[in-house]
C-alpha cells in the first residue's frame, strides 16, 4: 500500500505508527465493522466526524468507535451555540476525504479539531488512514499532538 498523506503527516513529526489494512465493505462502513476486521475493540477504534458550527464554520471531532458525538458539547468546546453534522455529500469537499476514510491528519483546510478524552485511556488507537480499508494504529497524544487538536468530552454511549 502507498503512503497516504495522514501517514506522511506522522511521518513528518517522526510519529511510530502501523498501518493495517482491511478488506472493505462499501455496505457497511460503521466502526463496529472496521474493529472487528482490524481485531481491535470498539472503543478503541476511533472515528472522525464532520460539523458546522454556527458561529466557527466547520469543526471535526474524532470520538470512539461505540459512541455518538454531543453536538452541545462540541458547541460548547468550539465557540459555537449550536454544532450539526455536515450533510454527507459535503464531506468530501471541505476534507478531501471520502465517507469511511476521514482521517483527523491531512485534511484539505485546516479546522479546528476536538479529540474525545477517553482517548487517552489507550496505548494506541486506531483512526482513518485516510482511505478506506486502511487504518493507521498510533499512540494517542501522538496523534492529538500531529492533529493540533484539543482534548475535551464530546462524546455519549450510543443509544439502544
Amino acid at each position: 500500500m502507498k503512503k497516504t498523506n495522514a501517514a506522511r503527516i506522522l511521518d513528518t513529526h517522526k510519529i511510530t505508527y502501523q498501518i493495517k489494512e482491511y478488506k472493505v465493505d462499501p455496505d457497511n462502513l460503521r466502526a463496529d465493522n472496521v474493529a472487528s476486521k482490524i481485531g481491535m475493540p470498539l472503543d478503541q477504534v476511533f472515528k472522525t466526524l464532520v460539523a458546522r458550527g454556527d458561529k466557527t464554520g466547520v469543526v471535526m471531532a474524532c470520538i470512539p468507535g461505540s459512541g455518538e458525538l454531543d453536538l452541545k458539547a462540541l458547541a460548547q468546546a468550539s465557540g459555537n451555540k449550536r454544532v450539526e453534522m455536515v450533510q454527507l455529500k459535503e464531506v468530501q469537499g471541505l476534507t478531501g476525504y471520502i465517507r469511511g476514510g476521514v482521517s483527523p491528519l491531512g485534511v484539505k483546510k485546516p479546522y479546528p479539531i476536538y479529540f474525545d478524552t477517553s482517548i487517552t485511556e489507550w496505548d494506541v488507537i486506531a483512526v482513518s488512514a485516510g482511505i478506506r480499508g486502511a487504518q493507521l494504529i498510533v499512540a494517542p497524544n501522538e496523534l492529538v499532538r500531529a492533529a493540533n487538536g484539543t482534548l475535551v468530552s464530546i462524546s455519549r454511549p450510543m443509544a439502544e
